[in-house]
């Protein structure tokens, strides 16, 4: 700050005349039903369905406000959509799902011709042997593997000075609220590429706070699933204890639907044998569920009291519960705010991170286009790849973490056992409890705060969020958008015990429809002085009026002035 004014931008421009809701508009803001009623009715085919959103990749996400939110397109996408066109004009339909668009993230394994990379450019030489579980389902549900998204690289588990969104082979994701702003991460293209409409849903992965950050920071409905529901394998993995895979969307209601394809037992992931979810999940959806609901309201440090506009914003939310019914214990504690990289639950995640990526790299295989390419199989190997790519891979920060974990022992040491027992056990056993002194059918916080600017020299500004508790117990979490502050969106979460997600869908639906506080992105190229001022206390949703344009830049964020307001 400048004698108490903010320094504008003057590298991105705009001019009159772009109309996001013009390009590809047969998917903008389009929900699954809606689609669906579409494809069913003959008004609209998968192929222009598909051609939509491609269009849409290609003005948003490639050139125009540049997101960077999709890795790669599925080069078979037009293909597929023609078969499953030839199955509806045959009348067969495979649900709710057949001919939906569905970008995944570039860590689920697809036995395609797309790449599996988790952003880094060390296995773009090799490729896996057969799809994720969850991708086999959404093809045998009769979805449109539209792409891969672009995520942080390796998961965010590289290093803790990381910039969320950013891979050696995507580049940096941008926030489609405004374009200087992060988007979080590790699901950052998944997230963002929902709220661009660029696609129907995604799929995302979260070990902590990766589906829950991104979501929130970008606008749209997160489930951060049990671990159990769903099947990692074929996944690209962190940690067995804490890993899990979910659906972003723009509604609950479409979260749920990819929810629902993707859940359920999986021989190739023993942690899903309990696994369950209704095929009939359109009776969880009342929007008077909140009524007479046992809330709690969760007040740790690091969950409360690090945002003005995040504290104000939840005030209000709390108002509206009320009003809905609910009854609100307020407040709750868990447990001690943390980041995630410290304590027990950062040991566990070095051990495990070690223990499952090197098993996952024993079984890629050699890709057609690099038959003699050496593939890595340890994480030594990854280490000394970036070594040997410094100027791609370790430009902005470094590998620390890949460092710390390569250092680790096996799953057998008393450290990881007794952190593990701690970390999971101990917060489990905390949570549970909880729920059963107060009688609670959920526990709600604030997901996090607004986005910051962001900053590859520096790296995340993370201030505080709700997610951790429920990633160290293994519990979902949904998240769903409640507010913003300057535009920014900000979001609610919904915490649970395992296997809740029924009840937390019921509430946090009957919230979103008592709410409706989601808006589409604006594409702002940044926030400038003359646009910045506090919402009055009845304005629940600031909405610019400057929307950026297909000349807005795409040179390296970088090279852009920014600023904290």
């Amino acid at each position: 700050m400048l004698n108490g004014k903010l320094p504008t931008m003057t590298n991105l421009s705009a001019t009159d005349g772009f109309d996001s809701a013009a390009i590809g508009s047969e998917i903008y803001e389009r929900s699954i039903a809606e689609l669906r009623a579409d494809l069913d009715a003959g008004v609209l085919t998968v192929r222009r369905l598909i051609e939509a959103c491609l269009e849409r990749i290609d003005a948003l996400d490639r050139r125009g406000p540049a997101l960077r939110a999709v890795i790669e397109v599925n080069p078979d996408a037009l293909e597929i959509a023609d078969r499953l066109d030839a199955e509806l004009a045959a009348g067969s339909s495979r649900g709710p799902l057949h001919g939906i668009p569905v970008l995944i993230k570039d860590n689920l394994d697809t036995a395609d011709r797309m790449l599996t990379s988790a952003g880094s450019l060390a296995l773009t030489s090799s490729r896996p042997a057969q799809d994720a579980t969850v991708v086999a389902r959404l093809r045998t549900a009769g979805a449109v593997i539209l792409g891969k998204t672009n995520l942080s690289e390796w998961a965010n588990f590289r290093s803790n000075h990381s910039s969320s969104g950013w891979s050696g082979r995507g580049g940096q994701t941008r926030n489609p609220y405004v374009l200087d702003r992060n988007p979080c991460g590790s699901s950052a293209g998944s997230a963002a590429a929902v709220a661009a409409s660029l696609c129907a849903v995604a799929i995302g992965t979260e070990t902590d706070g990766s589906i829950i950050c991104p979501s929130s920071l970008c606008g749209v409905v997160g489930i951060k699933p049990t671990v159990g529901l769903t099947s990692r394998a074929g996944v690209i993995p962190i940690s067995p204890t804490q890993d899990t895979v979910g659906p972003h969307g723009r509604s609950v209601a479409d979260a749920v639907a990819l929810l629902a394809a993707i859940a359920g037992p999986d021989l190739r992931d023993p942690a899903t044998a309990q696994a369950h979810f209704p095929s009939d999940y359109a009776t969880l959806f009342d929007p008077h569920a909140l009524y007479g609901a046992r809330i709690g309201v969760l007040r740790d440090a690091g969950v409360v009291g690090y945002n003005q506009h995040v504290d104000q914003a939840f005030a209000n939310v709390l108002k509206q519960l009320a009003a809905a019914g609910a009854v609100l214990i307020d407040p709750v504690h868990i447990s001690e705010g943390k980041n995630y990289l410290q304590g027990d639950e950062f040991t566990v995640l070095l051990y495990e991170f070690k223990h499952a990526l090197e098993a996952y790299l024993q079984v890629r295989i050699a890709h057609p286009a690099h038959p003699d390419a050496a593939i890595p199989r340890t994480l030594s190997d990854l280490i000394a790849f970036n070594e040997a790519h410094q100027d791609q891979e370790l430009a902005y920060f470094g590998q620390e973490l890949f460092e710390l974990a390569a250092a680790k022992g096996g799953l057998d040491m008393p450290e990881y056992r007794e952190a593990l027992e701690r970390s999971r056990d101990g917060t489990r056993a905390v949570i549970d409890a909880l729920f059963e002194e107060q009688r609670l059918d959920a526990i709600i916080a604030p997901s996090m705060q607004a986005a910051w600017t962001t900053d590859l020299l520096n790296g995340d500004r993370y201030a505080g969020g709700s997610s951790s508790a429920g990633a160290r117990a293994g519990y979902p979490l949904i998240t769903v958008p409640a507010a913003a502050a300057f535009g920014l969106p900000l979001g609610l979460t919904f915490i649970g015990r395992a296997y809740s997600e029924q009840t937390l869908i019921r509430l946090a639906y009957a919230f979103e429809q008592a709410t409706n506080a989601r808006r589409p992105p604006q594409y702002i190229p940044a926030l400038v002085p003359a646009e910045i001022r506090r919402p009055r206390s009845d304005e629940p949703w600031w909405v610019p009026t400057r929307p950026c344009l297909a000349t807005c830049r795409s040179d390296h964020l970088l090279k852009s002035a920014r600023y904290s307001p």
